[in-house]
């Protein structure tokens, strides 16, 4: 194996210690039904496989200097605090000399105390934390298996974090319920919890006309849950509209431009920024080619994606072929390399390629004006939030040329907003007036 075998390109490996196994029954998490691909486990990852995991890991990054452990779930905190209270006492064993070790983990938070956030800022985690907005909206879909809201629980375990000073961001979903709220939600992350990194992630829900009524149930329904992968034309009624995400994204934007610039900071306007100006995005959704981002199961099986956990995609297990063969499989080179390649026409001709890419895969189930398949879901909400944003990006873009900071942009946005009328039409292109829009914000009257 030469060197370029035994070290391939960095990828990401999203580590699911309880498999899809959740303390919370959310309605719209389709991988909770991934527990089918394993009846009879007991959905905890052994001891044995917690050191294998992590030292292929780390060797397998062996050329890079930084080296990202992220766990999720399910809900991965179910494993308990000894558990990673041993995984960092491992991986810090395993670390080469030049190698710097990166904790993180995503959690819906209802389990964090005291104890947690003190072993998270002790261990220098990066905690993501689901929250889909204020309180009567995320308690719409991300409820307990007896129907009941999440909220307050979530909202105890920020508390424990920002109290411990933990570094901690947002994620939350857009979906039919949150979809017309942008201001509200972002209002409500940044001002009244503190965030400082959002990331704003489109339900959608496929399904197959056959399959609807159950999907539209919600996998937390037991009785007759079938096994979630990405085929069918269909959506279920929980899932983002079309249009709705990029509506969704222009209201946060605007507000954003409005005083945040350099201060927050919302990974989608960060990739947006990256494919603007000509550099790696960091984010598989909008790159050209995928392949980069995988997930390991409990039990060591690795698959190409977390998006795509099911049979078609299993790439073996770590325990029986090495982590690096893996990722660098056939397999996995040619499951990466056919976001690009099969772009329908219609893609391959936009103006706004080099920002979308097409999106992610799993979410490319609709069809071309002119009858081809392939075309994106949210093509309508792409197509509307990059044309959007282009002006701002290239003055951004502008300033990064000649070293000045992005920020500045708002200077010019402040100044044409003190310009505009009360009753001209907001920039937002929401229809509405200026002072009924954005211009209502607090930002806007700085």
């Amino acid at each position: 194996m030469n060197r370029s075998e035994a070290h391939p390109p960095a990828f990401h490996l999203l580590a699911k210690p309880t498999g899809a196994i959740c303390n919370l029954d959310c309605s719209y998490c389709f991988f909770l039904s991934k527990e089918l691909l394993y009846p009879g486990s007991r959905f905890r990852m052994a001891n044995e496989m917690l050191e294998s995991y992590l030292r292929q890991l780390i060797e397998a990054h062996a050329a890079e200097r930084e080296v990202v452990i992220a766990w999720q779930g399910g809900e991965p905190t179910m494993m308990g605090l000894d558990f990673f209270r041993r995984s960092v006492e491992i991986a810090e064993k395993l670390r080469l000399p030049h190698q710097v070790l990166t904790y993180t983990i995503q959690t819906n938070g209802t389990l964090i105390d005291e104890r947690w956030a003190t072993f998270f800022k002790e261990a220098g985690f990066l905690v993501g934390l689901s929250i889909d907005g204020p309180e009567l909206i995320h308690d719409t879909y991300r409820v307990d298996s007896r129907g009941e809201g999440s909220f307050r629980r979530v909202l105890r375990g920020h508390e424990a974090l920002a109290s411990a000073g933990v570094d901690w961001n947002a994620l939350t979903t857009v979906h039919a319920a949150n979809e017309a709220h942008g201001v509200e939600i972002y209002r409500f992350l940044s001002d009244d919890l503190g965030a400082r990194h959002l990331q704003f992630i489109p339900i959608v829900e496929r399904s197959t006309s056959e399959m609807l009524e159950i999907s539209n149930a919600g996998w937390n329904s037991r009785d007759g849950r079938s096994l979630y992968t990405q085929r069918g034309e269909q959506v279920t009624e929980r899932s983002v509209s079309p249009s709705g995400y990029g509506r969704f994204l222009i209201e946060v934007f605007e507000e954003w431009l409005r005083g945040d610039v350099g201060e927050v900071f919302v990974q989608m306007f960060d990739v947006a920024l990256a494919n603007f100006a000509g550099e790696p995005p960091g984010l598989c959704v909008h790159s050209e080619t995928c392949g980069r981002a995988l997930a390991l199961e409990h039990n060591g099986d690795l698959y190409s994606c977390d998006h795509f956990v099911e049979p078609a995609h299993l790439l073996g297990n770590i325990a029986e072929t090495t982590m690096v063969e893996l990722v660098s499989s056939p397999k996995q080179r040619a499951f990466g390399e056919a976001k690009r390649d099969a772009l329908p026409a219609y893609c391959r001709s936009c103006e706004l390629r080099f920002a979308c890419h097409g999106g992610c895969p799993k979410d490319r189930f609709a069809l071309t004006d002119d009858g081809e398949r392939g075309l994106n879901y949210l093509c309508p909400s792409y197509k509307a939030f990059f044309s959007h944003i282009a002006p701002v990006m290239q003055e951004m873009r502008n300033l990064l040329s000649v070293g000045r900071a992005p920020a500045d942009v708002t200077i010019g946005v402040l100044a044409s907003d003190a310009a505009r009328g009360r009753n001209d039409s907001c920039p937002c292109n929401s229809g509405r007036s200026w002072k009924r829009c954005h211009g209502a914000s607090r930002r806007s009257a700085r």
